[in-house]
């Protein structure tokens, strides 16, 4: 059998499109239906079957996939056994994704205590899209993701996720805007304008749900996606914005800004998702650890 053929076959099946697949192993859609045909050939069962525009298992393609995820899982253990197993002077690759919605602040935090181990660590750090990323992981390409979410329901991909506990939300202005409202928190929101993270945030229904139990109606001056460019405009004093707590000290010192108010009631929980159901990496178990006992809240 053609292992190659094989890949192609995992790969398309994991992305549940020709083309899909076809960008992440950057061959043409055509090639890749050849390299398919070829490799069905040589079973002598189709593994695909067309379903509209999508592409859908046969019963002999749900077996393939089954000892795939096999083989191809026991690779990769195979390559991390050895990777691992690193001969002295020479550093252990770790190879991270982080999830584009965690703030930069908490992944260094979370990635730390992986550069204070015995062994030389080299961090190799990918930012991306959360599902973009578990398709990098579920490939082996990815030995972690660091993410605020758990991984969706339904997903079709084989990872686990490692709860690593979670933090409080602060709320921070620059002083001259704190100064515009002289009611306590959080009834100040309702004076204040507020920049919020984007609608993809794991928290923002939770946020919207807390706006309405305390009866706050703030000006959304803006919506972010980038954590750093919504604190460069609370610098600035054009809104009150909303950090983990467990960053206070640093946010404080980094903006110029100061704690106007906390909730527990809204929290930021942090995942490490991994191809093994078993944490064995030294990197991750370090990471782990560290974030459970030292960093954060229980999960």
């Amino acid at each position: 059998m053609n292992y190659k053929h094989l890949h192609y076959f995992w790969t398309i099946a994991k992305a549940g499109s020709m083309a899909r697949a076809s960008e992440k192993l950057h061959i043409t859609p055509q090639t890749l239906s050849g390299q398919i045909k070829l490799l069905e050939d040589r079973l002598g069962k189709a593994l695909f079957r067309k379903s509209g525009r999508k592409l859908e298992l046969t019963d002999a393609g749900k077996i393939a996939l089954a000892y795939a995820d096999d083989i191809f899982t026991l690779g990769a253990e195979l390559e991390s056994a050895l990777r691992n197993d690193t001969p002295q002077g020479l550093a252990i690759e770790f190879r991270v994704g982080i999830a584009d919605s965690v703030p930069k602040s908490v992944a260094y935090r979370l990635l730390e205590p992986a550069t204070q181990l015995p062994e030389a660590v080299k961090l190799v750090c990918r930012e991306w899209k959360l599902d973009n990323l578990l398709s990098e992981l579920a490939m082996h390409r990815l030995d972690l993701v660091l993410s605020d979410k758990p991984v969706p329901p339904g997903l079709r991909v084989k990872v686990f996720n490692h709860p690593l506990g979670k933090s409080g939300l602060s709320f921070f202005a620059a002083r001259s805007l704190r100064k515009q409202s002289r009611k306590a928190f959080p009834a100040c929101l309702n004076d204040l304008p507020l920049l919020c993270m984007g609608d993809d945030a794991a928290l923002w229904g939770d946020f919207q749900a807390w706006l309405e139990k305390h009866g706050l109606h703030p000006r959304v001056l803006g919506e972010f996606d980038d954590g750093a460019l919504m604190k460069a405009f609370g610098r600035e004093a054009r809104g009150v914005f909303a950090s983990p707590s467990v960053l206070e000290a640093e946010t404080c010192a980094q903006y110029g800004v100061e704690v106007i108010g906390r909730s527990n009631e809204l929290s930021q929980a942090f995942y490490a998702i991994s191809a093994e159901r078993r944490i064995s990496h030294p990197c991750v178990v370090a990471i782990t650890s560290a974030a459970r006992e030292e960093l954060f809240l229980p999960g």
